[in-house]
């Protein structure tokens, strides 16, 4: 890939949503240097944040120098830009554990070695060394707040009365204004780059450049990714998507791309792998050919699973499934079943309810998800339709100790898809 194809690699995904003026003149020199800005509110990133990352990792691909931007100063404060409200403050020390936590995601997405190796700066080592006469005086001075109070992350905010905006979130412009000043200076950074709602933040910025710098700066934003429906992307039922495996299992992560929509998965392709174009149009092409294979989805999950946690997750992610599917579920690890488990509907049992003949499966089915009543149960087990730990239970199964696979779950199915999950607790923890 030529250095001078950046924009048009992500014009044909569709990851541009706003450019700067003679941006791609600009990035047809090799070795550009580019920053995207990470928020430390957590100690891991979302698949949300993915979207900036790969900007990132792409600019890096085409010959180019990215610079992750942590913020460790202005996590202080949170930035307003598509925030309905302020946001909660957090404490210096929990914003250094979580700017700590995020690094290690960003050493499997970039190289961090050769001539364009990337590099990880926290804005605290030069925010918090500045005093508040120093910023209005020396910054502060180049802001027209006739200006900043247009610019939609501010502008959204004084709409809505019931939301308001705080003179803390309106300084947040500055500070990440002086973020690209301070990177232009440092390290030769041109360009910034984010999500759409960071447009007018990056303007900004590129202004501050030229005043203190006499400098020209650029920017690139991606649009805001939304579900087909028109909700937020990165969430499954059971909340965010996250990308360390501590929040997330490497299993759950799997299993959140492989459920992408017929109608998703093209642009899911195109912004989270490094497949070529041919290859994504030819994944297209099987899975409207035959949709029940679901080929791209299979692509994209493996794909998008190996960037963040390794070949190795990818092979237990598709045992996990796989046992899921054929009911062989005595064969998983501790760890893989407790993966497996973790969305599924859940009753909680005794350990002592389970010794000697233990719980009338019948009588324990109507309690669940998978029956409505004991009659329903009754003919469900009479129709072979329920199984125990993958294997078929008879209409007087009893569930017992022998069936708690690693001391932990019973698992029941109803059919070939509905799964439910029986927590053995014992009573002192309960």
């Amino acid at each position: 890939m030529n250095q001078s194809d950046f924009v048009a690699e992500l014009s044909w995904r569709g990851m541009v949503h706003q450019t700067t003026e003679g941006l791609p003149a600009h990035m047809a020199t090799p070795g550009r240097v580019a920053y995207a800005g990470f928020d430390p509110t957590a100690d891991s990133l979302t698949v949300g944040n993915l979207v900036s990352a790969m900007l990132l990792a792409r600019l890096q691909r085409c010959g180019h120098k990215p610079i992750v931007v942590m913020g460790g100063a202005t996590g202080l404060i949170g930035d307003p830009s598509g925030k309905s409200s302020e946001r909660q403050l957090l404490d210096p020390a929990q914003v250094k554990k979580n700017v700590a936590g995020q690094r290690k995601i960003f050493e499997k997405l970039l190289d961090f070695t050769g001539p364009n190796a990337a590099v990880i700066v926290d804005n605290a080592e030069w925010l918090l060394k500045m005093g508040y006469i120093e910023v209005l005086r020396d910054i502060g001075k180049h802001f027209s707040v006739n200006q900043m109070v247009t610019r939609d992350s501010v502008a959204n905010r004084l709409e809505s009365r019931e939301q308001g905006l705080s003179y803390t979130e309106f300084s947040y412009m500055i500070l990440q204004a002086y973020d690209f000043a301070h990177l232009f200076k440092a390290h030769g950074c041109t360009v910034q780059m984010g999500g759409s709602d960071q447009y007018g933040n990056i303007l900004s910025g590129i202004d501050l450049i030229r005043r203190l710098s006499q400098g020209e700066g650029f920017g690139l934003t991606a649009p805001l990714l939304l579900k087909s429906d028109g909700t937020k992307f990165g969430k499954s039922e059971s909340g965010n998507v996250w990308l360390s495996a501590e929040r997330t299992s490497p299993y759950r992560f799997h299993q959140f791309w492989l459920n992408a929509s017929d109608e998703e998965v093209g642009k899911l392709l195109r912004w989270f792998t490094f497949f070529d174009r041919a290859t994504i149009e030819a994944l297209e092409a099987a899975q409207k050919a035959n949709p029940s294979e679901r080929a791209a989805q299979k692509a994209l999950a493996d794909a998008a699973t190996e960037m963040i946690h390794g070949s190795a997750e990818v092979a237990r992610a598709k045992t996990a499934a796989l046992a899921l599917f054929s009911g062989d579920i005595r064969a998983l690890d501790a760890q893989l079943l407790a993966e497996v488990t973790h969305d599924l509907t859940s009753t909680s049992i005794a350990a002592s309810s389970l010794d000697g003949d233990g719980v009338a499966l019948l009588d324990f089915l109507a309690t669940t998800p998978l029956a409505a009543s004991k009659r329903e149960a009754r003919d469900f087990l009479a129709a072979g339709a329920v199984s125990v730990n993958g294997e078929k239970a008879v209409a007087d199964a009893k569930l017992t100790r022998a069936d708690v696979l690693h001391g932990a779950v019973i698992l029941l199915r109803r059919g070939k898809k509905q799964w439910h999950a029986v927590r053995v607790a014992d009573e002192a923890a309960r």
